[in-house]
């Protein structure tokens, strides 16, 4: 017994089925994509993308083990090629003509550089492993195009109020410690609300109420606000409130509010937040909510995410409050998000059509007999640059995709368009 108390409650709560798994129902439910995949025995590489404490690495560990497949599982925080390079020569000696492929799960990939996610490129590509991948961050930014586009994206929810009931339901009553306590819970939110969708947040949280010598342990919203010695979270990194947080500051700015944006700033910077993610989505709102009202505020935000990393904290959160600020009291224009919408839409619309003979490129005689590039117009040699002709496909060529909005800058942008057009 004392061996076991010295065993984290969330490790020992630790699920080995699907049946046991608690959340995450799209996934593993009855008709859940992971659920069909281990039960028609077919796994192919794939990332599971969530906040901290939803079960990615548990899940992991069940697929491999209902599967009867080797694992090795390997953490980006003290990982690098050389850990990568070993662990997949050990698959490599575990593969026979029959045997199935072991399963590599690598925890927070998003940590991995460019050259530790090539270094599992080959590996992936030949069927040596299967890659199971976990991260917090979005896949679309910090895992490698090349890596990402071989394996599915499975997007994992932060725990429901329901989900956390259960879990304490489940460890009062078969945690072979806990269950000798006499827990008596009256209220769920302070514990539903301070876990905010953490299940591992949850089980510490009972812990901590575990470790009393009371006979009768009656859980209150107020015993456990005293326990935890604070009122509210700031901010839960990765918890639900992380992506409300961090709508809330980008719609701040959005709306031109200065202060409500600098506030929710100092909401994720106080709460740990990676300077880093909020550098991105300072250079993503200018290139969305400001656009071509004030080109420079993207060159602004980019120099603020170099300069970030850079830096480094405390002092990056002065240069984090510089560009807030601008970028919120900028003009606003949405129209290139608007224009590109507009643009793939018709693309998935209209499909591949055809690039116009004229603008084809003619490298070879061959090409040239079939009129590729045939009466282009080099608009370097007309006045001003410029001179008319068609440059989108015939199905398409009267389709305006970019309206300037209402600002001084792209009132000048309208303004040449028009002259442009008249000439």
């Amino acid at each position: 017994m004392a061996t076991t108390h010295h065993i984290p409650l969330a490790e020992r709560m630790r699920p080995t089925n699907l049946d046991d798994y608690v959340g995450q129902k799209h996934l593993v439910g009855k008709e859940g994509v992971l659920r069909k995949m281990i039960e028609s025995g077919k796994l192919s590489s794939f990332i599971l993308w969530g906040p901290p404490g939803v079960g990615k690495t548990t899940l992991a560990k069940i697929i491999s083990s209902s599967l009867d497949r080797p694992f090795h599982a390997l953490s980006a925080i003290n990982s690098g090629v050389k850990e990568v390079r070993e662990v997949i020569q050990r698959a490599k000696s575990q593969t026979f003509f029959s045997s199935p492929r072991p399963i590599l799960f690598i925890d927070e990939i998003h940590r991995f550089s460019k050259a530790q996610q090539d270094s599992l490129l080959g590996a992936v590509e030949q069927g040596v492993v299967t890659l199971i991948g976990a991260t917090t961050e979005n896949p679309s930014f910090e895992v490698i195009s090349a890596l990402l586009s071989r394996c599915q994206v499975y997007v994992l929810k932060p725990m429901s109020e329901e989900d956390g009931k259960e879990l304490i339901h489940k460890a009062l009553t078969q945690d072979c410690v806990l269950k000798e306590k006499h827990f008596e819970i009256q209220e769920y939110d302070a514990i539903l609300r301070f876990s905010a969708g953490d299940g591992r947040k949850l089980y510490n949280i009972l812990e901590l109420l575990a470790n009393t010598d009371e006979e009768r342990i009656i859980v209150t919203n107020a015993k456990v606000e005293k326990e935890l010695q604070t009122q509210t979270t700031l901010f839960d990194k990765g918890g639900e409130m992380h992506y409300d947080i961090a709508s809330a500051f980008i719609k701040s700015i959005r709306g031109s509010d200065v202060d409500a944006a600098v506030y929710w700033l100092a909401r994720m910077l106080e709460g740990g937040e990676d300077p880093k993610f909020i550098a991105r989505r300072l250079v993503i709102s200018a290139a969305e909510d400001i656009g071509l009202s004030n080109p420079n505020a993207l060159l602004l935000a980019n120099a603020c995410f170099e300069a970030v990393n850079k830096v480094g904290m405390p002092e990056s959160r002065i240069i984090l409050s510089e560009a807030t600020i601008y970028l919120a009291t900028s003009l606003k224009s949405n129209a290139a998000y608007e224009a590109i919408n507009k643009a793939q839409a018709l693309v998935r619309k209209t499909g591949n059509l055809s690039v116009p003979l004229h603008l084809r490129n003619a490298p070879t005689k061959l090409m040239k007999e079939l009129d590729y590039g045939k009466d282009y117009k080099y608009a370097h040699a007309y006045e001003g640059n410029h001179v008319q002709q068609q440059y989108l496909p015939d199905e398409v060529k009267d389709e305006k995709l970019y309206t300037p909005q209402n600002n001084p800058q792209e009132q000048q942008i309208a303004e040449r368009i028009r002259k442009l057009k008249k000439k």
